[in-house]
């Protein structure tokens, strides 16, 4: 699996989504079960599929399914 597939299957999992209903559209403001505490759910989970460690600025500010691509490819490329 890719990371981009990877990515939207966490995501489904824990947002409670389809992973096929996440497009580059997928935002806090768009799925309504991502609230606060789903949102710290799904920076743990990534954290921990991915074997990274996203610092605090960064996972306060990724609220859409494009911005977390971005900062998990630059934590990917860090490795």
């Amino acid at each position: 699996m890719n990371m981009e597939s990877t990515l939207k299957a966490v995501m489904a999992t824990v947002l409670g989504i389809s992973a096929d209903a996440i497009s580059d559209d997928t935002s806090m403001d768009t799925v309504e079960s991502w609230d606060s505490i789903k949102h710290m759910n799904l920076v743990l989970a990534i954290e921990e599929e991915f074997g990274v460690s996203i610092p605090d600025e960064d996972a306060a500010n990724i609220t859409s399914y494009p911005l977390i691509r971005l900062v998990l490819a630059e934590q990917l490329k860090g490795q």
